[in-house]
């Protein structure tokens, strides 16, 4: 039947970016897991004006429409950096959500292969966004928890969809809810690994009064981070407007206590640690929206919280599996103990870092998500 057609439309004005960026609230609107960002925030992202990511990044959104209805929708992204300095000729995917219809899974990754062919790519990648930080992977474990502020959240039928489509599982994250007992309580293990590798290693552990403190390192932190990360198969060098775009963006969420630095004697940072509020609760409760009420919620988040999330963990090379994630969390259980914090929940972590799984194994915890990126040649 005509109506049963399923038409793609590119995004082109700000009407269709808006329906764009509201199409997962009503795909949603009645599950109690799924965690709306904000919408103001999803339109600077994908807005080529606003965002930097575009001086080396192509970016193309759909619609897919049926009997009238939205019914779908998907970004097409190109990193040129990747493509060009990684030799990676890889079209990425993300922004997904689809009904529960094979057929219009099909219709947008229709687009995904036109523009990667025409582009000279070989495969895809997705769901992901323009950069390793950016969120990134389908859940296939987990669908009965929220999804965190750096995470999408999506259905079961989403991942069946692809493996019918033919597409083979790429990269694979695992998630962890850490439950926090008091300092005196934590594993003794990890007290003393941590009080012997600040000797052995000659290292100090960096506190911040204020978010003033916290600048002159930031930059430092970004390069950690890709001397951490560079030699993972997500990773894509880390730009100088990409720092400057993620302060400006993440910057006002965090809280001075809950970032740790580590130099060595030489006043060298070696390791580093990110954590959040967690801000579920009240991006839930924010529904997308800051004003009037949303950003009452996030502030009354950012200082009345016992739930935490870490957002990011960079240590260097030449430290890494030498203790010093122990010196992190040994920290960080104080900052926790002190502001009534009782859970954390890691961010996604691939499942090929061992290391820093390996640490969670001293507490109660439990692996409760887990998520990947599918792939297909073209």
């Amino acid at each position: 039947m005509e109506s049963d057609k399923i038409k793609v439309i590119e995004v082109t004005t700000s009407k269709e970016m808006d329906k764009f960026v509201r199409f997962p609230f009503s795909l949603y609107k009645d599950n109690p897991f799924w965690t709306p960002p904000l919408i103001q925030e999803e339109i600077d992202t994908l807005n080529k004006d606003k965002n930097p990511v575009f001086k080396n990044a192509l970016g193309n959104y759909f619609l897919a429409i049926k009997r009238g209805k939205i019914v779908g929708r998907v970004a097409v992204m190109i990193n040129w950096i990747e493509v060009k300095e990684l030799k990676k000729n890889k079209v990425r995917f993300g922004w997904f959500d689809v009904v529960d219809d094979i057929n219009v899974t099909a219709a947008l990754m229709q687009k995904v292969y036109s523009i990667g062919k025409n582009n000279g790519m070989e495969f895809i990648e997705g769901p992901v966004g323009f950069s390793n930080l950016d969120k990134a992977g389908m859940l296939i474990k987990g669908f009965e928890e929220m999804n965190t502020m750096i995470t999408w959240y999506n259905y079961p039928y989403y991942y069946e969809h692809f493996k019918k489509l033919g597409f083979k599982n790429l990269a694979v994250w695992v998630e962890y809810e850490i439950k926090l007992s008091s300092f005196e309580k934590s594993p003794e293990k990890i007290k003393k690994f941590s009080n012997l590798m600040l000797k052995r290693y000659h290292l100090k552990v960096l506190k911040f009064k204020s978010k003033k403190d916290i600048l002159p390192y930031v930059e430092q932190m970004f390069r950690l981070l890709e001397e951490t990360y560079g030699k993972l198969q997500t990773f894509v060098p880390i730009q100088k407007y990409q720092i400057n775009q993620y302060k400006k963006k993440y910057f006002r969420y965090i809280h001075p206590d809950f970032i740790k630095c580590i130099v060595d004697k030489d006043n060298y940072l070696i390791a580093f640690s990110i954590t959040m509020p967690s801000f579920t609760n009240a991006l839930k409760k924010a529904n997308g929206k800051t004003y009037p009420f949303g950003f009452f919620h996030l502030l009354k988040a950012l200082y009345f919280n016992n739930r935490a999330s870490f957002y990011l963990i960079g240590v260097h090379p030449k430290f890494q599996n030498k203790g010093v994630t122990a010196i992190i969390f040994n920290e960080m259980q104080k900052t926790f103990n002190k502001h009534g914090y009782n859970i954390v929940e890691t961010n996604p972590e691939l499942e090929e870092n061992s290391s820093i799984q390996n640490l969670w194994k001293n507490y109660n915890h439990r692996q409760h998500k887990k998520r990947l990126t599918v792939t297909k040649r073209l």
